[in-house]
Order: C-alpha cells, then structure tokens, then sequence
C-alpha cells in the first residue's frame, strides 16, 4: 500500500543477520538447540538458496513514482484505509486520553506517498519526522507537507470521530510546522529517539528476504522509546507490487508472523485482518494492523 523505505544494505549474510533478534524469531525457532542458540549454518544455507532479486539492495528505490503509486492507491478513500484510520485514531485518541504534558516527537517511517499515518500524530505531537530511503519520495513529501493535497482531506475527515482530532480545525497548517522530510534507512534508525510511531506497509514491501523484514520491523520498534504507543500496518500474503513498469518486492506474512514479529519489541499488541470486496490489485490477501506499545 504505502511505498517503501529502501536500505543501502549489501545483501551478504553479516548485513542480514545483524539485527535481527534470533532467539525471537519464530520462522527459526524449530533450529534453537538445547543452548538456545540458533544453528546459524543451517539459517545461512536458506539464504544460499535464493536467487538474485531477493534483497532490498537488489532494487533501485529512486525509480519508485510515487504519483503513480499516490494515484493507484489514495487518490480516492477506500473502505479499508478508512476501517484502519477509524482503528488508529480511536487507539491513539484514548492512549492520549489525557493530553501529554509537552508535545510530542512522532516518527514515520516508508512514508512514501501516503500521508495519513503521518495525519494520526498531528494532534499529539510538535515534530513529527518522515523518514524515507528513496529520494524521489523524499522530493514528493517534502512538497507535500507544505501544502497538502485536496483529496488528503478526506483522509483526515475520517479520523473525525475521535475528539483530539476534531479539536484540531487546520491540519494542514499543524503538517507544515510539525513535519519534517529526511532520507533515511530503514535499517539504521537511531534507537529509543521518538514518543510515538507508524510504519505503513513497509517492512513486508521492501524485500522477498523474510531476515530483512524481521530486521526492519525490529529497527521500528527499537526507534521507539519505551511506552510509546505505535500503529504499523502489513499487506498480508503479499506477492510483491508494480508501481508504474516497475516491480518491487514482498514478503507474504499473515497475522502469526507479524505477531511474532512486533513481540520482539513491543507489548500490549492488538492486531486485526482488514478485508474489502474491492481488493487493491492483485497479489495479496487484505492489510494487518498492529497496534501495541513499544517495550
């Protein structure tokens, strides 16, 4: 759905291991000996098998379009963003029941061409820092902040029902002084730097490598400081995606994985299959949203 922050990682197995914490992974824990240390040869073999195409540093994240991609998928309000909106908006409005003391520094990370995870921060946060690999989505969203779109507006209509958002009557004014546009891997975010976070439709979507989607999503969750309330969303099953002629890369997770997953880092995990009768595109099987507290 949303496009993808992209790494400079060179996909050798140093890259992929670091990161990815192994006694939590779930995919391998049938290869956790007695030790409970995991049997590393038989992990790098799997690697072995794969065929180039299969890493993130395989693809060219500059070549992501992101009006192409910002036209396919949100240039109209579907039903399912809106179910998610609805369910990010209602979690973060009660987490902040009572508003915090000082405003808050929000993260987003894969922002690419969809600015409503970036929307569900506005009413809590001062700085809200948007963080993408390729650089034309980074000159997409630096456009965008200034002065958003008009069909955006419908996006942020619909987080209307919970009351901290509509107190606030100029979103777009609170985007262009909050939001902050920088070129960023995924994989090198700095640790325990922000009080609330999103991350949509990324980590699934940046590579066919299962380590590397256990390492960026682990990378998010540690970004966070501790107690800080998240919403991360996942296409489920995906197959991969075409923005324009050109094709990137998935990996197919469902609800077990991604639970797997964001428990290594986070806590208090709720997590919900969205369905539509009018899928998307081809290729997957709804969206997963995760919603937790970072530990």
């Amino acid at each position: 759905m949303s496009p993808v922050a992209g790494t400079a990682l060179e996909p050798d197995h140093a890259a992929v291991l670091d990161g990815v914490d192994q006694l939590a992974a779930g995919r391998y824990r049938s290869e956790l000996d007695e030790s409970g240390l995991l049997d590393v040869d038989g992990f790098i073999d799997e690697f072995d098998e794969l065929d180039e195409g299969h890493y993130n540093a395989d693809f060219d994240w500059d070549d992501f379009n992101p009006d192409s991609y910002r036209t396919h998928n949100y240039l109209n309000l579907r039903d399912d963003d809106t179910e998610i909106i609805r369910m990010v908006g209602a979690f973060f409005g009660k987490f902040f029941e009572t508003p915090p003391l000082a405003g808050l520094r929000g993260l987003d990370v894969g922002s690419g061409a969809n600015l409503y995870p970036t929307m569900a921060m506005l009413p809590f946060c001062d700085a809200i820092d948007l963080r993408d690999f390729s650089r034309s989505n980074v000159a997409w969203l630096k456009r965008q902040v200034e002065f958003y779109d008009n069909h955006w507006d419908a996006f942020w209509d619909a987080y209307g029902g919970v009351p901290a958002y509509a107190r606030l009557q100029k979103p777009r004014h609170r985007m262009r002084k909050a939001a902050r546009v920088d070129r960023m891997n995924i994989f090198r975010l700095p640790e325990r730097a922000w009080d609330i976070g999103t991350m949509f439709f990324v980590a699934e979507s940046l590579t066919r490598d299962p380590g590397e989607f256990w390492q960026a999503t682990i990378s998010f969750g540690r970004a966070l400081r501790v107690g800080a309330p998240f919403a991360a969303a996942f296409m489920a099953d995906s197959e991969g995606y075409w923005v324009g002629d050109t094709y990137f890369p998935a990996v197919a997770v469902d609800l077990a994985k991604v639970e797997d997953c964001l428990s290594v880092v986070a806590h208090k995990l709720t997590l919900t299959m969205v369905e539509t009768d009018s899928p998307l595109r081809c290729g997957y099987g709804g969206m997963i949203l995760a919603t937790g507290v970072a530990r």
